[in-house]
């Protein structure tokens, strides 16, 4: 699947949003992909994953053993990531603020694991996620994200493969441009701003 082939299916999902938004991480952009709407269709959601397990190096797909993400935005990608490559797929949540595998997910000691996400901007939320699966027992040894729109800053500190890399500047809420300023912002995600 070609960039623009994935954009077509987030333009057919209206999930390329345009305006004035408070991300996750607390930054603001003037373009949102919402993920959420671009998985609703089961047919689409199997594309986009299938193409992204498709981008995802032999090598290290024959090692996978299971898929996790984080919850919320994640787990509907990390069950079509499963579904592609023909494993588990689990999420780990924040009950407590930091994240957790609950609900009778376990990995074995050492499994090697998949963070699949739906949208990368900071790799705050990855990272934290990565360090639930290692408490876990698991072993992360790849990521994978719908969208990359860390304009290539995320370290996640594992091979990262992203279905399509979209730059899209972001800015603190005391450094918005005055044309993004004029715009009230909305909080389309799904985590609360952080403090």
């Amino acid at each position: 699947m070609t960039d623009e082939e994935v954009l077509a299916e987030f333009r057919a999902a209206d999930a390329l949003l345009e305006g004035h938004f408070i991300l996750s991480s607390g930054l603001r952009s003037p373009r949102y992909l919402q993920c959420a709407r671009v998985l609703m269709n089961p047919a689409r959601a199997a594309r986009l994953a299938d193409a992204l397990a498709a981008r995802i190096p032999v090598e290290i797909r024959d090692q996978l053993q299971a898929v996790v993400s984080p919850a919320m935005g994640g787990v509907i990608a990390g069950h079509e990531m499963g579904r592609a490559l023909g494993m588990d797929a689990m999420f780990v949540e924040r009950p407590t603020g930091s994240f957790q595998l609950r609900r009778g997910f376990a990995l074995k000691p050492g499994q090697k694991v998949l963070l699949m996400e739906d949208v990368v901007t900071t790799g705050l939320s990855s990272r934290e996620a990565i360090k639930a699966v290692e408490e876990a027992g698991g072993r992360v040894i790849a990521a994978a994200a719908l969208v990359d729109r860390s304009n290539g800053k995320a370290d996640l500190g594992v091979p990262f493969f992203p279905l399509i890399r979209i730059d899209v500047p972001t800015y603190s809420a005391d450094s918005l441009p005055p044309e993004l300023a004029a715009v009230p912002a909305i909080k389309p995600g799904s985590r609360a701003n952080p403090s």
